[in-house]
């Protein structure tokens, strides 16, 4: 999927943080959501704005991003 296709960021809009084309969601505010326990449906159904490939193009961008990003090991222990 090419998730340019439905994110992009611009300085004019929420500070510049990637967010869905033609809204105000960006990509944290969606990842939030579903990290706090709200389903793709939940979602989806809140949110008419958004389209289900959009929704997975937040995963798509998220899923590139660490591809190219050097991870650094987390401490597991430490929570």
């Amino acid at each position: 999927m090419n998730w340019k296709t439905y994110i992009h960021a611009d300085s004019e809009v929420m500070t510049g943080k990637p967010v869905i084309k033609g809204t105000r969601l960006s990509v944290e505010f969606l990842l939030g959501l579903l990290a706090d326990g709200w389903s793709e449906a939940q979602v989806l159904e809140n949110y008419s704005q958004l389209s289900p490939e959009a929704l997975q193009a937040v995963f798509a961008m998220v899923a590139e991003i660490l591809r190219e990003e050097r991870i650094v090991p987390l401490d597991t222990d430490a929570a």
